[in-house]
Protein backbone atom coordinates (compact mmCIF):
# COMPACT_ATOMS: atom_id res chain seq x y z
CA UNK A 1 0.00 0.00 0.00
CA UNK A 2 1.36 3.24 -0.94
CA UNK A 3 1.48 6.45 1.23
CA UNK A 4 -1.21 7.96 -0.55
CA UNK A 5 -3.34 5.04 -0.26
CA UNK A 6 -3.08 4.67 3.55
CA UNK A 7 -5.86 5.72 5.75
CA UNK A 8 -6.37 8.89 6.77
CA UNK A 9 -4.24 11.53 3.77
CA UNK A 10 -7.29 12.74 2.77
CA UNK A 11 -8.36 14.13 6.07
CA UNK A 12 -5.08 15.16 6.91
CA UNK A 13 -4.85 17.16 3.61
CA UNK A 14 -8.33 18.71 3.75
CA UNK A 15 -6.88 20.30 7.46
CA UNK A 16 -3.60 21.44 5.79
CA UNK A 17 -4.76 25.56 7.05
CA UNK A 18 -5.98 25.00 10.59
CA UNK A 19 -6.17 27.77 13.17
CA UNK A 20 -3.49 27.27 15.65
CA UNK A 21 -1.25 29.85 17.36
CA UNK A 22 1.39 31.68 15.62
CA UNK A 23 4.93 30.70 14.86
CA UNK A 24 7.34 31.71 17.28
CA UNK A 25 9.72 34.15 15.25
CA UNK A 26 13.09 35.86 16.50
CA UNK A 27 14.89 39.15 16.62
CA UNK A 28 16.46 39.04 13.16
CA UNK A 29 14.45 36.36 11.50
CA UNK A 30 11.26 36.16 9.21
CA UNK A 31 9.30 33.56 8.20
CA UNK A 32 7.88 33.52 4.63
CA UNK A 33 5.62 30.66 2.25
CA UNK A 34 7.15 29.49 -1.09
CA UNK A 35 4.33 27.99 -3.06
CA UNK A 36 5.25 24.95 -5.53
CA UNK A 37 3.27 21.88 -7.04
CA UNK A 38 1.31 20.19 -4.61
CA UNK A 39 4.00 21.49 -2.31
CA UNK A 40 3.95 24.88 0.09
CA UNK A 41 7.07 25.25 2.22
CA UNK A 42 7.59 28.00 4.70
CA UNK A 43 11.39 29.39 4.94
CA UNK A 44 12.88 30.87 8.44
CA UNK A 45 15.43 34.01 7.25
CA UNK A 46 18.30 34.82 8.62
CA UNK A 47 19.97 37.80 6.07
CA UNK A 48 23.48 37.90 6.41
CA UNK A 49 25.14 41.04 7.75
CA UNK A 50 26.37 42.09 4.26
CA UNK A 51 25.31 41.91 0.75
CA UNK A 52 26.97 38.89 -1.20
CA UNK A 53 27.72 36.17 1.43
CA UNK A 54 27.24 32.76 0.24
CA UNK A 55 24.13 31.15 0.67
CA UNK A 56 23.01 28.61 3.64
CA UNK A 57 20.39 26.12 4.09
CA UNK A 58 19.49 24.24 7.28
CA UNK A 59 17.17 21.24 7.75
CA UNK A 60 15.70 19.53 10.65
CA UNK A 61 15.27 16.48 11.94
CA UNK A 62 12.04 14.33 12.43
CA UNK A 63 9.60 16.19 14.42
CA UNK A 64 11.69 19.80 14.02
CA UNK A 65 11.00 22.61 12.66
CA UNK A 66 13.51 25.68 11.25
CA UNK A 67 13.50 26.79 14.84
CA UNK A 68 15.84 24.27 15.53
CA UNK A 69 18.46 26.83 13.69
CA UNK A 70 17.31 29.86 15.68
CA UNK A 71 20.73 29.31 17.98
CA UNK A 72 22.80 28.79 15.16
CA UNK A 73 22.19 31.25 12.58
CA UNK A 74 22.89 34.34 13.80
CA UNK A 75 26.46 32.90 14.71
CA UNK A 76 26.92 32.33 11.36
CA UNK A 77 25.54 35.50 9.92
CA UNK A 78 28.44 37.27 8.73
CA UNK A 79 29.56 34.31 6.86
CA UNK A 80 26.58 32.71 5.22
CA UNK A 81 23.07 34.30 4.30
CA UNK A 82 20.90 31.82 6.08
CA UNK A 83 17.75 29.78 5.75
CA UNK A 84 16.23 27.17 7.59
CA UNK A 85 12.93 25.20 5.76
CA UNK A 86 10.25 23.69 7.23
CA UNK A 87 10.13 20.44 5.79
CA UNK A 88 6.45 19.31 5.15
CA UNK A 89 4.15 18.25 7.15
CA UNK A 90 6.69 20.14 9.86
CA UNK A 91 6.90 23.48 11.51
CA UNK A 92 4.40 25.95 9.77
CA UNK A 93 4.61 23.74 6.10
CA UNK A 94 1.47 22.20 5.81
CA UNK A 95 1.44 18.47 4.45
CA UNK A 96 2.36 17.55 0.87
CA UNK A 97 -0.69 16.85 -1.44
CA UNK A 98 0.34 13.54 -2.34
CA UNK A 99 0.97 12.40 1.48
CA UNK A 100 4.78 11.21 0.72
CA UNK A 101 6.76 11.38 3.50
CA UNK A 102 10.39 9.36 2.10
CA UNK A 103 13.60 10.41 2.58
CA UNK A 104 13.53 10.81 -1.26
CA UNK A 105 10.10 12.80 -0.84
CA UNK A 106 11.79 15.66 1.15
CA UNK A 107 14.94 15.45 -0.51
CA UNK A 108 12.92 16.27 -3.73
CA UNK A 109 11.34 19.35 -1.80
CA UNK A 110 14.82 20.88 -0.63
CA UNK A 111 15.74 20.43 -4.43
CA UNK A 112 12.54 22.13 -5.66
CA UNK A 113 12.90 24.42 -2.77
CA UNK A 114 16.54 25.56 -4.12
CA UNK A 115 15.35 25.57 -7.50
CA UNK A 116 12.08 27.67 -7.35
CA UNK A 117 14.91 30.18 -5.81
CA UNK A 118 17.92 29.68 -7.93
CA UNK A 119 19.68 29.40 -4.67
CA UNK A 120 21.93 26.72 -4.98
CA UNK A 121 25.01 25.93 -4.34
CA UNK A 122 24.23 26.38 -0.90
CA UNK A 123 26.52 25.42 2.11
CA UNK A 124 23.81 22.88 3.49
CA UNK A 125 23.21 21.47 6.94
CA UNK A 126 21.22 19.14 8.31
CA UNK A 127 20.31 17.44 11.65
CA UNK A 128 18.92 13.92 12.10
CA UNK A 129 16.45 13.15 9.31
CA UNK A 130 17.58 16.14 7.83
CA UNK A 131 20.68 14.75 7.60
CA UNK A 132 19.56 11.76 5.65
CA UNK A 133 17.55 14.66 3.34
CA UNK A 134 20.94 16.64 2.85
CA UNK A 135 22.96 13.25 2.11
CA UNK A 136 20.71 12.47 -0.72
CA UNK A 137 20.26 15.68 -2.10
CA UNK A 138 24.51 16.52 -2.29
CA UNK A 139 24.62 12.90 -3.57
CA UNK A 140 21.98 13.38 -6.81
CA UNK A 141 22.35 17.22 -7.20
CA UNK A 142 26.49 17.53 -6.45
CA UNK A 143 25.73 21.16 -7.86
CA UNK A 144 23.20 22.38 -5.56
CA UNK A 145 25.60 21.84 -2.53
CA UNK A 146 28.56 24.01 -1.75
CA UNK A 147 29.51 22.20 1.34
CA UNK A 148 27.86 19.18 3.63
CA UNK A 149 27.33 19.50 7.35
CA UNK A 150 25.56 16.61 8.72
CA UNK A 151 24.62 16.56 12.58
CA UNK A 152 23.98 13.23 13.73
CA UNK A 153 22.73 11.84 10.73
CA UNK A 154 20.43 9.31 10.44
CA UNK A 155 22.23 7.16 8.46
CA UNK A 156 21.55 2.99 8.72
CA UNK A 157 22.78 1.80 11.45
CA UNK A 158 22.41 -2.52 12.16
CA UNK A 159 21.96 -1.92 16.06
CA UNK A 160 19.73 0.49 16.47
CA UNK A 161 19.78 2.29 20.02
CA UNK A 162 17.92 1.75 22.30
CA UNK A 163 15.50 5.37 23.62
CA UNK A 164 15.59 5.19 19.51
CA UNK A 165 12.97 2.35 19.06
CA UNK A 166 10.11 4.23 20.14
CA UNK A 167 10.54 6.24 17.19
CA UNK A 168 11.10 3.42 14.65
CA UNK A 169 7.99 1.88 16.25
CA UNK A 170 6.16 5.03 15.01
CA UNK A 171 6.67 3.93 11.61
CA UNK A 172 4.16 0.28 12.35
CA UNK A 173 0.29 1.05 11.06
CA UNK A 174 -1.57 2.11 14.13
CA UNK A 175 1.27 2.85 16.70
CA UNK A 176 1.21 6.74 16.07
CA UNK A 177 -2.85 6.45 16.75
CA UNK A 178 -1.67 4.61 19.86
CA UNK A 179 1.14 6.68 21.21
CA UNK A 180 -1.55 9.78 20.49
CA UNK A 181 -3.87 7.54 22.50
CA UNK A 182 -1.77 7.50 25.42
CA UNK A 183 -0.45 11.05 26.02
CA UNK A 184 -3.34 12.51 25.49
CA UNK A 185 -3.61 13.36 29.40
CA UNK A 186 0.40 14.79 28.88
CA UNK A 187 0.92 18.34 29.51
CA UNK A 188 2.52 20.56 27.18
CA UNK A 189 5.59 21.04 29.08
CA UNK A 190 5.46 17.68 30.64
CA UNK A 191 5.68 16.38 26.01
CA UNK A 192 8.79 18.81 25.96
CA UNK A 193 10.63 17.42 29.11
CA UNK A 194 10.62 14.19 27.49
CA UNK A 195 11.80 15.27 24.01
CA UNK A 196 14.40 17.24 25.74
CA UNK A 197 15.51 14.35 27.90
CA UNK A 198 15.45 12.09 25.13
CA UNK A 199 17.17 14.61 22.43
CA UNK A 200 19.65 16.63 24.91
CA UNK A 201 23.11 15.08 26.29
CA UNK A 202 22.76 17.11 29.23
CA UNK A 203 18.88 19.14 29.67
CA UNK A 204 19.92 21.27 32.05
CA UNK A 205 21.68 23.70 29.31
CA UNK A 206 18.39 24.38 28.36
CA UNK A 207 17.23 27.98 28.91
CA UNK A 208 14.68 29.51 30.50
CA UNK A 209 13.43 31.31 27.83
CA UNK A 210 14.35 28.35 25.52
CA UNK A 211 11.94 25.71 27.57
CA UNK A 212 8.85 28.38 27.68
CA UNK A 213 9.24 28.44 23.57
CA UNK A 214 9.76 24.67 23.50
CA UNK A 215 6.77 24.44 25.24
CA UNK A 216 4.83 26.91 23.15
CA UNK A 217 5.84 25.23 19.96
CA UNK A 218 5.09 22.19 21.61
CA UNK A 219 1.35 23.19 22.38
CA UNK A 220 0.59 24.89 18.43
CA UNK A 221 2.26 21.48 17.48
CA UNK A 222 -0.49 19.22 19.36
CA UNK A 223 -3.39 21.29 17.44
CA UNK A 224 -1.94 20.16 13.76
CA UNK A 225 -4.46 17.57 13.37
CA UNK A 226 -2.01 16.33 10.68
CA UNK A 227 1.16 16.01 13.13
CA UNK A 228 1.17 12.65 14.44
CA UNK A 229 0.50 11.25 10.48
CA UNK A 230 3.85 13.56 9.46
CA UNK A 231 5.33 11.92 12.45
CA UNK A 232 4.74 8.55 11.58
CA UNK A 233 5.11 8.48 7.52
CA UNK A 234 8.39 10.22 8.01
CA UNK A 235 9.22 7.41 10.72
CA UNK A 236 8.33 5.21 7.91
CA UNK A 237 10.58 7.02 5.35
CA UNK A 238 13.35 6.58 7.66
CA UNK A 239 12.75 2.93 8.55
CA UNK A 240 12.46 2.53 4.59
CA UNK A 241 15.22 4.44 3.51
CA UNK A 242 17.58 2.24 6.05
CA UNK A 243 16.36 -0.99 3.88
CA UNK A 244 17.06 0.45 0.45
CA UNK A 245 20.16 -1.07 -1.23
CA UNK A 246 22.00 -0.66 -4.13
CA UNK A 247 22.48 2.72 -5.09
CA UNK A 248 19.35 4.30 -3.36
CA UNK A 249 21.29 2.93 0.03
CA UNK A 250 22.21 5.87 2.44
CA UNK A 251 25.59 4.78 2.57
CA UNK A 252 26.13 4.43 -1.26
CA UNK A 253 25.02 7.56 -1.70
CA UNK A 254 27.57 8.87 0.69
CA UNK A 255 30.12 7.53 -1.19
CA UNK A 256 28.97 9.52 -3.92
CA UNK A 257 28.95 13.13 -2.26
CA UNK A 258 31.23 15.04 -3.97
CA UNK A 259 31.38 18.38 -1.42
CA UNK A 260 33.16 19.00 1.37
CA UNK A 261 31.59 17.42 4.48
CA UNK A 262 31.46 18.41 8.03
CA UNK A 263 30.13 15.50 10.53
CA UNK A 264 29.02 16.21 14.28
CA UNK A 265 28.42 13.50 16.28
CA UNK A 266 27.70 14.26 20.31
CA UNK A 267 28.93 11.55 22.38
CA UNK A 268 25.77 11.09 24.80
CA UNK A 269 23.24 10.76 21.73
CA UNK A 270 20.67 8.71 22.59
CA UNK A 271 19.15 8.39 18.88
CA UNK A 272 22.36 7.97 16.74
CA UNK A 273 24.98 6.36 17.88
CA UNK A 274 28.70 7.74 18.48
CA UNK A 275 30.25 4.93 17.25
CA UNK A 276 28.59 5.43 13.40
CA UNK A 277 31.13 8.58 13.68
CA UNK A 278 33.87 6.25 12.19
CA UNK A 279 31.82 4.57 9.40
CA UNK A 280 30.70 7.86 8.08
CA UNK A 281 34.10 9.42 8.11
CA UNK A 282 35.33 6.48 6.24
CA UNK A 283 32.08 6.70 3.85
CA UNK A 284 32.90 10.53 2.74
CA UNK A 285 35.40 11.58 0.66
CA UNK A 286 36.31 14.71 1.75
CA UNK A 287 35.34 14.58 5.55
CA UNK A 288 36.00 15.82 8.70
CA UNK A 289 34.93 15.17 12.12
CA UNK A 290 33.87 17.31 15.35
CA UNK A 291 33.31 14.91 18.14
CA UNK A 292 31.34 16.45 21.06
CA UNK A 293 31.61 14.03 23.93
CA UNK A 294 29.11 15.84 26.15
CA UNK A 295 26.36 16.70 23.37
CA UNK A 296 23.09 14.55 22.62
CA UNK A 297 21.52 14.51 19.04
CA UNK A 298 20.90 18.16 18.89
CA UNK A 299 24.62 19.96 18.60
CA UNK A 300 23.51 22.96 17.00
CA UNK A 301 21.10 23.60 20.15
CA UNK A 302 22.93 22.41 22.66
CA UNK A 303 26.80 23.95 21.59
CA UNK A 304 25.70 26.11 18.76
CA UNK A 305 29.29 27.91 19.02
CA UNK A 306 30.83 24.99 18.69
CA UNK A 307 29.32 23.51 15.83
CA UNK A 308 29.35 27.14 14.28
CA UNK A 309 33.26 27.64 14.48
CA UNK A 310 33.51 24.24 12.97
CA UNK A 311 30.97 25.21 10.02
CA UNK A 312 33.14 28.96 9.78
CA UNK A 313 36.34 26.78 9.42
CA UNK A 314 34.38 24.57 6.62
CA UNK A 315 33.19 27.53 4.40
CA UNK A 316 36.53 29.48 4.66
CA UNK A 317 38.16 26.70 3.74
CA UNK A 318 36.02 25.94 0.54
CA UNK A 319 35.70 29.43 -0.99
CA UNK A 320 34.65 31.65 1.97
CA UNK A 321 32.18 34.23 2.24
Amino acid sequence: MSSTELPGVQAAAAAVAPTVSAVHVGSGESLRTVPLAGLSLTVRSRPGVRAGLPPALYVHGLGGSSQNWSALMPLLADVVDGEAVDLPGFGDSPPPDDGAYSVTAHARAVIRLLDAQARGPVHLVGNSLGGAVSTRVAAVRPDLVRTLTLISPALPEIRVQRPAVPTGLLALPGVAALFSRLSRGMTAEQRTRGVMALCYGDPSRITEEGFRQAVAEMERRMELPYFWDAMARSARGIVDAYTLGGQQGLWRQAERVLAPTLLVYGGRDKLVSYRMARKASGAFRDARLLSLPEAGHVAMMEYPEAVAQAIRELVDDNGGS
